[in-house]
């Protein structure tokens, strides 16, 4: 069974302090905090002590989100990346998340791969005086600059990075890419959310199609997840959910603790 985990978009309308009382109630792991929300990383609290209240329910920081456009690498990106790892380190964090530009541009075959070599050489000092992991998200959508695993994998291995680089299988996102190998051993933590729109053709499918994962759920996630674990995947698996009903739940602790039970219950029902 997965141990779970819970990202801060899933609950976007939830301060630092409810996130922690939100996983903490439903059992999880640890959290991811996110820069990409209203307000500010940690609702302005010291990092440090923000660390401190996640240590004091039992939750790890298990990601500090987000570098965007990580392979888009510019002075001012190195800037941007020193901060976020710096934030991260100070708040006892495990990693910080590196999100590929999403835009249409550098997405030329040799012109990606050199792109992504030359960010995650730089970020490689980078992390590693820090101690912390830098987790590589490749993103389905076709006007992303990094959609597949593989070349992610391929750099992470050319640089000797694999113990600084984790690969984030996102469920929703491997979907958009056509599926692919899935390198469990490159890979640092699980993203999951449904779609179950069935009028959605798969280049239709949005971040605001992403709730919780159900019975009607189109993108595989609990396929996607035995196979992950059957091939030696040990690591958490985190709610992520961008859609705005999700947001607006009243109860989001019962309907996420829903989402988790229908996940370990068709997990124990395929392995019966």
């Amino acid at each position: 069974m997965p141990s779970f985990a819970l990202n801060h978009m899933t609950v976007a309308r939830a301060g630092y302090r409810d996130l922690l009382d939100i996983a903490a109630r439903l059992g999880c792991v640890g959290i991811e905090v996110r820069n990409d929300l209203p307000g500010e990383l940690f609702d302005g609290i010291d990092p440090a002590e923000a660390g401190r209240m996640a240590r004091d329910k039992g939750l790890r920081i298990l990601a500090v989100a987000e570098v965007k456009r990580f392979n888009d690498w510019s002075d001012e990106k190195a800037a941007e990346a020193a901060a976020l790892i710096a934030i991260a380190k100070a708040a006892g964090a495990e990693a910080v998340s590196l999100i590929p530009r999403n835009d249409g541009l550098g997405l030329g075959n040799g012109e990606r791969q050199a792109n992504l070599r030359l960010a995650l050489r730089e970020l490689k000092p980078m992390l590693e005086e820090a101690g912390l992991i830098g987790l590589v998200e490749p993103l389905g959508f076709e006007i992303c600059a990094l959609r597949h695993k593989s070349e992610a994998v391929d750099v992470i291995e050319a640089l000797g990075g694999a113990g600084t680089f984790k690969l984030v299988h996102d469920t929703f996102h491997h979907y958009l890419a056509g599926g692919g190998p899935l390198f469990p051993e490159h890979t640092g933590i699980v993203h999951v959310s449904g779609v179950v729109d069935q009028t959605l053709a798969i280049s239709e499918m949005g971040d605001e199609h992403r709730i919780l994962v159900d019975e009607r759920d189109r993108l595989g996630n609990v396929a996607q997840i035995d196979a992950l674990t059957e091939a030696g995947y040990r690591g958490p698996v985190s709610l992520e959910a961008f859609a705005s009903e999700v947001h607006d739940l009243a109860d989001p602790v019962g309907a996420l603790e829903t989402s988790m039970n229908f996940i370990r219950a068709r997990q124990r029902a395929a392995a019966a």
